[in-house]
């Protein structure tokens, strides 16, 4: 694949890390692992990587901001998410997802959403299933020890590092607001994390 049909240049995939998996892998990101390092790390195929976030922000760009909902409840997803919510508008839920906010209209935080995005299916799965009862897509941001059942978008990719999902975000934000002619993010990947502190 040329470079300039990766959405930021290969090396700024590589040295972010977006591609490294964990030493566990399930048999739903399987497909998705290039191979296994002597340490026994998995190896995502960036390419697939690229491509899945492609389609991630032209789903997100379908929806207006008040009807998306973003869940990340690990720490190294929470600056990503700060910055990604003040651009884009959407509305972002750092650590603990509070119970019944998408089913209960008589909580003080209920909200109608029409797409959930979580950054780790494994402590997001609450949230899940509430969304699941209400028939809203899930797309998830899975590692390869993550499961992918019941998700209906699985972009595989390091879930649990800082400066991955800095990147990530920093990606989705500029192509949602560049797909929704909203004008051009101001920011740098610096600003939601990808470099260290």
């Amino acid at each position: 694949m040329a470079e300039e049909e990766f959405l930021v240049p290969l090396d700024q995939y590589l040295k972010a890390g977006l591609h490294i998996g964990t030493k566990y892998k399930t048999k739903y990101m399987e497909p998705f692992i290039y191979k296994v390092r002597p340490d026994g790390l998995s190896i995502l195929n960036i390419q697939e990587i690229n491509r899945r976030l492609k389609m991630l922000a032209s789903f997100l760009a379908r929806y207006n901001p008040e009807e998306i909902l973003i869940i990340g409840r690990r720490e190294n997803s929470w600056k990503a998410l700060k910055f990604f919510s003040q651009v884009t508008g959407i509305k972002a839920f750092s650590e603990r997802y509070s119970p019944g906010v998408l089913l209960n209209p008589a909580l003080e935080d209920f909200m109608e959403i029409k797409l959930l995005l979580v950054v780790d299916p494994f402590p997001d799965k609450n949230v899940i299933d509430d969304a699941l009862k209400l028939g809203i897509p899930v797309l998830a941001l899975c590692d390869t020890n993550n499961t992918a059942n019941e998700l209906d978008l699985v972009v595989p990719c390091n879930n649990k590092g800082r400066k991955s999902l800095g990147l990530i975000f920093y990606i989705l934000a500029r192509e949602y607001l560049k797909l929704r002619k909203l004008g051009e993010l101001k920011l740098k990947p610096e600003d939601f994390g990808t470099e260290d502190d």
